[in-house]
């Protein structure tokens, strides 16, 4: 079966969740028996995420393959639980280089590049390619930023050409849009969404249906006039109604029969829809009444995206708990400005995510004293194993101007420092440890427990490392070297033996939790603060 293709645009503003969209509609999809992958063309310039600011663009999502992505391929592996590629995020500026390496070799023939036809091929190039390296059953194509932007505007003729090149029945069109309520005048306003799509029919696309995000459901009054103004029938106008939690989208879409029209509009089977196992754990996580507080300790608390596979990482585990997981957001540089104080009182749990650069370090380490010394279950990814070995060497061993080599290249005490490979390196993109690595664990250790394995492929992205010169003194003062790169080379756990959980990774856990089954260490991250919380 030839490949079906469902572009998903979005308008009036950004953030209205299309990867949440592509991802429910590909778990759907999926359940029906179809194989599914989603693309996500990104509009910006840069070729990647991976040098971008966190408070830009959020969190950097990394694939098996060490492709540093967009954090909506997140969504799609978490929904659909299909491992991505880089193939599955190409931006502008990978298109644009493609295009321009092309015409440096020649391939052109001399002929004037120009947008189209030449940028907008290489865009249909790189979704035909996905579905021919994929083989999947139906491709799913986010488009980035929102109907009008100038740097859409490639990608949006490009859907317009594919649509014109292929069949009909194998090209569907679904335009996320917003249907506002103004409490000022009680009413549902269905302006925004008309202008959304009449700039789509502006530049030659017609949607096929209509996505219309709001907080209150849309009568069929209103559905019709949406429908009459946007050129579309009722029926394909869907309501997509604000949720508790994003992982009853999928659910709240199959109730709207949205998965159905879609599968009529592309003329394939209505296979039966399998995800009574999705609503009962849903509902059953929705009556759940524990909690407990987990204290996240970073310097980009104020932007969430940030965070957003550690956000969803701990849902997913609070559902295997049966626990509901309150997160209190601590920027670690009030910490250091201000003391610790009362700041993680009443937390059943600390974790120092990752990051970069020393602007809030101080904070980290205080916190994981405050962790190691009161026993309270601690958690540390990548930095925050770093800063974990650091604290450990100043309060433990002694060595009081141990530091990160990152921070500060001439301490006496370089715990954590510059990996060998990446001494030579000056480019800043795509050039970290990146992507999968094995790593073995110690039979005995919380690590292993966990996984209940002794052989475990991990996700990374750093440039530092545990300094191998220390590791006897760490492990003869309580510090277990848990995990190793399979040459024994390089530190990938470490975790405190005298203490309830103190565990960390220089590995990224949270990029290969999935809804379906949540990430061993942060499964048992929660079942350990439970315990602290209990007692």
């Amino acid at each position: 079966m030839a490949a079906k293709y469902i572009f998903f645009t979005g308008g009036v503003v950004s953030s209205l969740g299309k990867g949440i969209a592509c991802s429910s509609l590909g778990l759907l999809l999926k359940s029906r028996g179809y194989k599914v992958t989603i693309v996500k063309l990104d509009p910006y310039i840069n070729v990647d995420p991976g040098t971008m600011s966190p408070y830009q663009h959020g969190e950097v999502y990394v694939t098996n393959d060490g492709a540093e992505t967009d954090l909506d391929l997140g969504h799609y592996e978490r929904f659909i639980d299909t491992d991505m590629s880089q193939i599955n995020n190409t931006t502008a500026g990978q298109i644009y280089n493609n295009v321009i390496q092309k015409e440096r070799r020649g391939d052109y023939l001399g002929a004037t590049v120009q947008v189209i036809p030449h940028i907008t091929d290489e865009i249909k190039n790189h979704i035909k390619m996905v579905a021919e390296k994929t083989k999947a059953d139906v491709v799913i194509v986010e488009i980035g930023g929102t109907v009008g932007d100038i740097e859409s505007l490639p990608f949006l003729e490009s859907l317009r050409q594919f649509r014109l090149q292929n069949k009909p029945e194998d090209t569907l069109v679904v335009h996320l849009t917003l249907v506002p309520f103004i409490a000022a005048a009680e009413e549902l306003k269905t302006k925004p969404t008309q202008h959304s799509v009449m700039r789509l029919r502006e530049i030659g696309i017609q949607a096929d249906i209509l996505l219309c995000r709001t907080d209150r459901k849309l009568d069929i009054s209103t559905k019709e006039k949406i429908g009459l103004f946007c050129n579309v029938s009722s029926q394909a106008v869907k309501t997509a109604l604000d949720v508790k939690t994003i992982y009853e989208v999928p659910i709240q879409y199959a109730e709207s029969g949205f998965d159905d029209l879609v599968l009529e509009r592309l003329q394939l089977p209505k296979n039966q829809l399998e995800i009574s196992a999705l609503r009962e754990k849903i509902n059953r996580y929705k009556k759940v009444d524990k909690q407990i507080e987990i204290a996240i300790c970073g310097k980009y608390v104020d932007l969430l995206d940030a965070y957003k596979s550690i956000m969803e990482s701990f849902i997913h585990a609070g559902m295997e708990n049966d626990v509901k997981v309150s997160l209190k957001w601590i920027n670690t540089e009030t910490i250091e400005h201000d003391g610790l104080g009362d700041k993680l009182a009443g937390c059943s749990g600390i974790l120092v995510p990752g990051g970069f650069g020393e602007r809030g370090i101080e904070g980290k380490l205080s916190a994981i004293r405050y962790a190691r010394e009161n026993k309270i279950p601690f958690f540390g990814i990548c930095l925050g194993l770093q800063c974990a070995a650091i604290e450990f060497a100043r309060n433990v061993l002694g060595e009081t101007k141990a530091n990160s080599t990152e921070f500060d290249p001439n301490s006496p005490s370089p715990v954590i420092h510059l990996m060998e490979h990446q001494r030579e390196i000056s480019n800043k993109g795509g050039t970290m440890r990146l992507g999968s690595y094995p790593c073995k664990l110690k039979n005995g250790t919380r690590a292993f427990q966990a996984y209940g394995n002794d052989l475990i492929d991990e996700r990374h992205r750093h440039r530092w490392e545990f300094n191998n010169s220390y590791r006897q003194r760490f492990e003869e003062n309580g510090m277990i070297i848990s995990g190793l790169s399979p040459d024994e080379k390089l530190v990938e756990m470490i975790e405190l033996k005298d203490h309830p959980w103190f565990v960390g990774c220089q590995f990224h856990p949270e990029l290969k939790s999935r809804l379906s089954k949540a990430h061993p260490l942060f499964r048992e991250f929660v079942a350990a603060a439970i315990k602290f919380s209990s007692l």
